[in-house]
């Protein structure tokens, strides 16, 4: 019979534990090695963690609950834990980490997930437990650090990708959702994820599987393999080795159809902003041209800011796939191909591959000291398409970048030579045959450029992303006499990425081939590989993290109170971190083509303790503080304490009250790390009516057919600040453990952090801009973001529109200086219920939920208050997914003897799409990301992104003791994901981090488990 906690508590593991799927057949495994007996806690009241149904600590077992130094029998502390076991986690369904994880609700704002390929953290997964950012979630690995994935999210917020760790070695996962700098340091603000791996193994174990869409891509490959040898309780030794492999294939945008492979959502009331099939002016893999100046021959940089006329040339109208367009009225005039480059080119699901192995030797040194030695190596491997690249707004670099290196675009020249110099005088120049005006302009070749609109359609464009990550760890466990305990534990790992860039035009390799005429812009099918290669060569980035740690601690019983034995613990940590994350662009010789970067390396010195004291039978109390010391000159120290009263068995009262901080990343304060981040920006509608559109009365952007007009990304420079301090947090908590009779109990738990000193990447970038967009010239525009703060400033601007040369330019990228400025309040409710009711002889029904609300996430600035729950802001967060106010999740399982059948429904609440980091702090329709632009359309139309419920069903059958197999539908009920046309650039009109479900649709897998 479980008691109250395992009960109430198992539902708060749901959205990671979930169905009961297939439990994998293992031989003899033990989770936790069978330390010397050191002094435990007493069990009072509920007491099993949330999730733990089977293999779970119990009465007669003691664990170290994340959190905590002491091993205990109460597995429930005062702070809320999720604890998630391999058993459940299997019948889950689940088959990596990062989905384990991230399934949990009270993973929030800010997470990471596989279907984010664009930005800094693409190929990585991370969680952001209470919606703080994967920078202020700590990872763990068997209570111990693991290094930091080599590029930071958004181009600052470090992390452990959980790519990178073993998931058929996980015994259980502990959740613990609430701070905890007092325990393990910096990072921990939102709470901590411990994974724990098996200790021992004996025999041999294995799981394959395979699956696929119901659209026959997606498909899945999975298996892994574990030998063990030596009984540990006999012999004193146990040595296994482990290996895993899976690969997922890759998802089209194509194959999913309308509307996740189309920016013209005007057949819905939408805007086109495709402009692809509208516009001449928008860059397609069909080259298209215009006449203007050139005032140096040599250079294609140099073409004319007006044209002579509104007449556009497609260079190759026989090659048109899709069809043709004729364009006619006001602005770009002529016939053109008609693209849609989401569709022919996008992918919502990245090919994957993720292999590793692992091994551990455990050995009891005496009857007091036992040792062991852990080592792994995983690679993930990632390959992403993107869309071509364009020649259109590409920007040279020529030192410090400023308002002189804008340009209107990339011209032909008229003529071309082998030389690529002096064309225009050498003697085997020749006629451009790329330029239609070639000709007719021999004898005046400064009036016949052409100035050019082309996508490299022909040239790959993505990237390829391997993940290396090496861990060992050893250490040295015992007991003195009856009432002490030591340990000492020792880390090293390392993390080695490399980035391999397909498709970025090589800046002098494509103005040489435009300047001889080697590359084919009418028909680019006849360019050799050769050719395309030297336009855009591959660029080949290696990164990589490293990470030394030594942790030491001794527990001791000092003496007995009335509830049970106090206990004190005093520890230390010294640990040694460095990061290279290289410049992919260091020689700025690559158009569009980041120049992020982050350098850094300090020693962290460390002292903490924890005193546990059951003051009486109903009441316990537990503090624990540390103070940690950073080379670069800072130090913090770190309080907590907790309560626990458990007045009688069905009712347990439980809070804690911390601080805690987060250490500036070395993307952050490095002196030689910087980094340009982009957002999506719609220009208004003031400014689109000087550029031929026309704005409604909430200044709404009606784009008048000027592509000029469309969205497009702004960037922001920021360069790291030595003199940042920590970000620092208060936060406390208090729950209640309910179970009124014994096959029912519930929980429900408050949390309120609130996080100051904020590190912002420019906090007022979103103001910046909106001040820019005010004004109708340059240097009024100029002089308005200046004028937002210091450090603000205009970098670059685009080249002029051409139908409007006099009017004010779009911005390109602005600098924003990174500052310690503002705080974010955050707090919610964490609700979870379970009921297991027998319904005769081997049959059991059993019904969880999991729910978590978010009740506020404010910013505070010195603008006003920026309100993030229920919204997509924090919209310059990793991908601008948003903040759903509600997650949860709710699971049925029927076990009829060797039969297990579950179903799971996750939910996800309705997100309104406005973000008030974004220069408006309304959160009224009228200021949402994305407004229609037709006419009798209300502004509620595409406000909300609506509520999102997908249902996974699992089966599993055991066979005998050595086999069982599986099944698992995926989104059994082929949920489609809701519509989120504010969504960033690169997934149109969807939210990967929550709703990829809805975007991979129904999935089958099936496989089995074997073990002798």
């Amino acid at each position: 019979m479980m008691n109250l906690s395992s009960r109430l508590c198992a539902g708060s593991a749901l959205s990671a534990i979930l169905i009961a799927l297939a439990s994998p057949a293992s031989a003899q495994v033990s989770g936790a090695t069978p330390a010397p007996t050191p002094p435990a806690a007493t069990n009072n009241g509920p007491n099993t963690p949330a999730g733990v149904d089977v293999a779970a600590a119990t009465d007669s077992e003691e664990v170290v609950v994340t959190g905590s130094l002491f091993r205990r029998t109460n597995t429930e502390t005062p702070s809320p834990v999720t604890v998630l076991t391999a058993d459940t986690l299997a019948k889950a369904g689940l088959t990596t980490a990062s989905e384990a994880i991230r399934s949990i609700s009270a993973d929030s704002g800010g997470s990471i997930g596989i279907g984010f390929q664009s930005g800094f953290s693409a190929g990585g997964s991370a969680v952001s437990l209470r919606g703080l950012g994967v920078s202020s979630t700590l990872v763990l690995v068997d209570g111990l650090r693991s290094t930091n994935f080599p590029i930071n999210d958004d181009g600052h917020n470090a992390y452990v990708d959980l790519n990178s760790i073993p998931f058929s070695l996980i015994d259980r996962v502990e959740v613990l959702k609430d701070g905890a700098s007092s325990t393990y340091g910096a990072d921990a603000i939102g709470g901590v994820v411990n994974l724990i791996l098996k200790k021992q193994f004996t025999g041999v174990a294995g799981t394959v599987e395979g699956g696929i869409s119901n659209l026959g891509d997606a498909a899945r490959q999975r298996g892994n393999l574990t030998i063990g040898y030596g009984d540990y309780a006999e012999k004193g030794f146990n040595i296994y080795l482990n290996g895993e492999f899976q690969q997922d294939g890759r998802v089209s945008n194509h194959s999913r159809g309308f509307p996740y492979n189309n920016r013209d959502l005007t057949s819905i009331g939408g805007n086109d902003n495709n402009g692809a099939d509208s516009s001449l002016t928008t860059a397609t893999p069909n080259a298209v041209v215009v006449r203007t100046t050139q005032s140096n021959l040599n250079n294609p940089l140099s073409g004319g800011t007006s044209l002579f006329n509104n007449n556009y040339t497609t260079l190759n109208l026989t090659n048109c796939a899709n069809g043709t367009y004729t364009q006619t009225g006001t602005g770009a005039l002529g016939v053109g191909c008609k693209h849609n480059i989401e569709d022919e080119y996008f992918q919502i699901a990245p090919k994957q591959r993720k292999y590793s192995f692992n091994g551990r030797v455990s050995v009891r040194l005496s009857d007091n000291v036992e040792g062991y030695i852990t080592g792994s190596y995983s690679n993930s491997y990632v390959s992403i398409l993107n869309a071509p690249r364009a020649l259109r707004n590409t920007q040279p670099y020529g030192g410090a970048p400023s308002l002189a290196s804008s340009n209107p675009g990339i011209v032909l020249p008229v003529y071309v030579c082998s030389a690529g110099i002096n064309c225009a005088t050498a003697a085997d120049r020749r006629l451009n045959p790329n330029n239609p005006y070639a000709a007719a302009f021999a004898a005046n070749p400064t009036q016949g450029a052409a100035r050019i609109y082309y996508l490299f359609g022909d040239i790959k464009a993505g990237s390829d992303r391997t993940n290396e990550v090496y861990r060992f760890a050893s250490g040295l466990h015992g007991t003195i006499g009856d009432d002490w305990t030591w340990k000492v534990d020792g880390v090293y790992a390392r993390d080695n990425l490399k980035i391999v860039q397909h498709g970025f035009l090589n800046i002098a390799n494509i103005l040489n081939a435009i300047n001889t005429g080697a590359y084919n812009f009418v028909n680019p099918s006849q360019n050799t590989a050769a050719v395309r290669d030297f336009v855009a060569p591959d660029k080949i980035t290696p990164s990589h993290s490293q990470m030394y740690s030594l942790d030491g601690a001794i527990t001791k019983q000092l003496f007995d109170l009335p509830g049970g034995p106090l206990m004190v613990a005093i520890g230390g940590q010294v640990r040694r971190e460095s990061l290279v994350n290289n410049n992919q662009n260091a020689a700025l010789d690559t158009y569009n083509l980041t120049t992020s970067s982050a350098f850094g390396k300090h020693t962290v010195s460390a002292g903490y303790f924890e005193i546990q004291a059951p003051i009486l039978n109903i009441l316990e109390v537990n503090g624990s503080g540390r103070y940690d010391h950073y080379s670069e000159g800072f130090g913090r120290f770190s309080p907590k304490i907790g309560v626990k009263f458990t007045p009688f068995r069905q009712l347990a009262l439980r809070g804690t009250y911390s601080q805690g901080f987060r250490a500036p990343t070395f993307a952050e304060s490095g002196p030689r790390s910087q980094y340009a981040g982009f957002v999506t920006t719609q220009p208004p509608g003031n400014f689109c009516a000087a550029h031929g559109g026309s704005a409604t009365a909430t200044n709404t952007c009606v784009n008048g057919g000027n592509p000029y007009n469309l969205s497009y990304s702004v960037g922001r420079g920021f360069v790291g600040n030595p003199d940042l301090k920590p970000e620092t947090s208060r936060s406390f908590t208090g729950g209640v453990i309910f179970e009124p009779v014994r096959w029912f109990s519930a929980t429900v738990d408050y949390y309120n952090v609130k996080k100051s000193n904020l590190i912002a990447n420019g906090p007022l970038a979103g103001d910046a801009i909106v001040a820019y967009y005010k004004q109708s010239n340059l240097a009024a525009a100029t002089a308005a973001v200046a004028a937002v703060g210091p450090g603000y400033s205009v970098n670059t601007i685009d080249g002029v529109d051409p139908a409007f040369p006099n009017a004010l330019p779009r911005l390109l990228i602005i600098n924003a200086p990174f500052v310690n400025v503002n705080s974010d309040k955050t707090s919610g409710l964490d609700f979870s219920a379970t009921a297991r009711i027998p319904l005769g002889d081997g049959i059991r029904f059993t019904s969880r939920v999991e729910a978590t609300y978010i009740i506020q996430y404010d910013r505070h600035t010195a603008q006003g208050v920026q309100k993030y729950a229920g919204t997509m802001g924090p919209y310059d967060l990793s991908s601008g997914n948003g903040t759903p106010n509600w997650r949860g999740n709710w699971q049925n399982t029927l076990d009829v003897g060797k039969l297990s059948v579950s179903g799971t429904a996750y939910y996800v609440g309705k997100i309104k799409a406005v973000a008030t980091d974004q220069g408006n702090l309304s959160t009224s329709c009228a200021a949402s990301l994305y407004k229609s632009s037709q006419a009798g359309v209300p502004v509620e139309r595409f406000c909300y992104v609506k509520k999102f419920i997908n249902v996974d069903l699992n089966a599993s059958y055991e066979v005998s003791e050595h086999f069982s197999f599986f099944g698992n539908i995926g989104n059994a009920f082929n949920a489609h994901a809701p519509i989120a046309p504010a969504s960033y650039a690169s997934s149109p009109n969807y939210l990967t981090t929550w709703h990829y479900a809805g975007l991979i649709g129904r999935t089958f897998r099936a496989g089995a488990n074997f073990s002798f």
